[in-house]
């Protein structure tokens, strides 16, 4: 999966978009030359579906989860989904399971939210004895964790195949290397925007970093990367801003992108923001860094 995956891939919400809408991004997507388009679970469509959808109307493009969340179905349900679509779109699927946040998961699930790492292994050791009698493909899908701290990295060298760490640095990425070891794939997740007026720049990147800033998982792991409580006030610090958004001009941007694979990313995903912070994404900026130009 490592060859197959490629370097550069693309990170997106598609719910703003009709199915025939997305249907054209994931082909648009793919006749850029992007490797992959990881799709996240929040509040919006099934991503087992629309990713069994949209691989059907593309051709190579890998598709992955980015992320499902554990509490959303049961492990046997996770299982089967997993072996669909990777007997449907072979070598084409990639599963990136995580235990989302506690109010995603008690609010409103109304599921108790439990200890990461112990309610994760317990769901993966689950997967692994889940009956299945449907037909198996001949390459099993890969599973990566959206993995942050420590734990959960370890986690996903022992268990599964690698981590895709969200809402991080290129410096989280180094660190992320180092505890997954040399073989495990390393996927992360970049927020891209092109906009090189500062005050501007600055002003679209709080608007996406605000609701993960409300979040214990991505504080805590932003304090242990060397932020501190001030850098989370007012929609976040400059520093902070310009550390979570590449933003600026094409040359910019794609330095951002090697940080991450000099410091031992596989493949980085790339989230590309709207200046007018619209949740779709900025199609022109896919185009100006398509592997394909």
């Amino acid at each position: 999966m490592k060859t197959q995956l490629g370097k550069l891939g693309v990170w997106s919400f598609i719910d703003n978009y009709s199915a025939t809408e997305a249907a054209a991004f994931a082909k648009k997507i793919e006749e850029w030359g992007y490797s992959a388009l990881w799709l996240p679970e929040a509040v919006g469509r099934d991503p087992f579906a629309i990713i069994g959808y949209l691989a059907a109307q593309t051709k190579e493009l890998i598709f992955a989860t980015g992320i499902a969340n554990i509490y959303a179905r049961d492990p046997m349900a996770t299982n089967a989904g997993k072996k669909t679509l990777a007997e449907l779109a072979p070598g084409r699927f990639i599963l990136g399971l995580g235990v989302s946040h506690a109010p995603m998961v008690s609010d409103l699930r109304g599921h108790d939210y439990k200890k990461p790492v112990t309610q994760m292994r317990k769901y993966l050791d689950n997967m692994e004895a889940a009956f299945y009698m449907g037909p198996e493909a001949e390459d099993q899908a890969p599973i990566l964790l959206g993995a942050l701290r420590t734990n959960m990295l370890k986690l996903s060298a022992e268990k599964v195949q690698g981590a895709h760490p969200y809402f991080v640095t290129a410096e989280h990425t180094a660190k992320a290397r180092v505890l997954l070891g040399d073989t495990a794939l390393l996927c992360p997740e970049q927020a891209v925007l092109l906009e090189t007026d500062s005050e501007k720049a600055r002003f679209a990147g709080r608007q996406h970093m605000g609701t993960y800033l409300s979040l214990p998982n991505y504080r805590n792991n932003l304090l242990e990367l060397g932020f501190d409580n001030d850098d989370f006030e007012n929609g976040g610090s400059d520093r902070l801003v310009d550390a979570i958004v590449a933003w600026g001009d094409e040359k910019t941007i794609r330095s951002r992108i090697e940080d991450h694979w000099q410091a031992g990313a596989d493949h980085v995903c790339i989230q590309p923001l709207r200046r007018d912070g619209e949740m779709s994404p900025d199609t022109e900026l896919l185009a100006l860094l398509a592997p394909n130009q």
